[in-house]
């Protein structure tokens, strides 16, 4: 049976690249996608997020704005990365369709309730800010723990980007992981972070990119093929990374991701160090009077490696595969 899933997006040309992935391949049953301020204004970001599942098709598929800014920063955005309309200026027309009328918290806790009603628990994938999901956490708990999994973009143990410390997602609103952290310790919800130690290695080359662009001249090839020639011509490459498709991807094929289960925490105070994803790789587990922290309670499933040819494969191979 198709896995249920729901994502969480601040689409963002990475999830971008997720929602087409999620939207195509016959073994995801997408249930819903709610969006958070992040890479673009939550405007935008709705937006983009109804361009792309009409791209694909897939309008059926509800799209709810959540919160806008983080719960105690001001909000930021990555259209430097993105473009001015946070989905690599492509100049698409504006989607037909509208978003749905209810508020992202609630299309969360409903979709998590009805599938845990029906014996098939949803999967979580946020790949933005966790804002939506530590409100979700804090307000309507009970339907948190009845979250199936949650695998989220974010993080990293050894590389960061927006910080020489932080990655994006995590830096935009460290409160909100450390929220969303702690809940699935509190509530047994098992957690996977496919973070940037794993992030940048699935590539689409510009090849590749014309090959995805003879396929259609509007739909989810000629879409796909605009944010990787994009992203290759931002950082003067020769190829790109899908990013956030990554993190659903190795749902659909998990043998081609390593994870190791690490106790995780995220830093909330340091001057230099805020919104960093403290990865407790050590390997002993003896005399802890020396440390004062402990260790954390959330233990998290942390992708330290990744096939990435494999798993651009797979990206690669269901847009081809919906064009048959």
């Amino acid at each position: 049976m198709p896995l249920p899933v729901i994502l969480d997006v601040d689409t963002g040309v990475d999830d971008a690249c997720a929602l087409i992935l999620a939207a195509l391949h016959p073994e995801v049953d997408l249930r819903a996608v709610t969006c958070v301020g992040g890479n673009a204004p939550l405007a935008d970001v709705v937006r983009n997020t109804l361009t792309v599942l009409e791209a694909c098709d897939s309008t059926h598929v509800p799209v709810a704005a959540g919160a806008s800014r983080p719960l105690l920063e001001n909000a930021v955005d990555a259209r430097h990365v993105h473009g001015d309309d946070g989905m690599a200026d492509l100049g698409w027309a504006p989607p037909t369709t509208s978003p749905d009328p209810r508020h992202a918290v609630d299309v969360l806790r409903e979709g998590i309730d009805e599938a845990h009603a029906s014996g098939g628990p949803v999967t979580l994938v946020p790949l933005a800010p966790m804002t939506n999901v530590a409100l979700l956490a804090r307000m309507y708990p009970e339907s948190f723990a009845r979250i199936g999994r949650i695998v989220f973009m974010g993080g990293g143990a050894m590389v960061s980007n927006a910080t020489a410390a932080a990655e994006f997602n995590v830096f935009h609103d460290p409160e909100a992981t450390a929220v969303v952290l702690d809940a699935t310790a509190e509530h047994g919800v098992p957690v996977t972070m496919y973070g940037l130690d794993v992030f940048y290695e699935p590539r689409i080359s510009l090849a590749q990119c014309d090959e995805l662009a003879s396929l259609d001249e509007r739909g989810p090839g000629a879409l796909a093929a605009g944010l990787m020639r994009f992203m290759s011509h931002r950082f003067d490459a020769d190829s790109a990374t899908i990013g956030d498709a990554g993190a659903l991807a190795m749902l659909l094929d998990p043998g081609a991701v390593q994870t190791r289960r690490l106790p995780v925490r995220v830093e909330l105070a340091g001057t230099w160090t805020r919104g960093r994803t403290i990865v407790d790789t050590r390997d002993w587990s003896g005399d802890m009077d020396h440390d004062p922290h402990g260790l954390a309670e959330a233990q998290v499933d942390v992708a330290l490696e990744i096939d990435g040819p494999r798993i651009a494969r797979l990206w690669l191979d269901t847009i081809r595969g919906a064009q048959r």
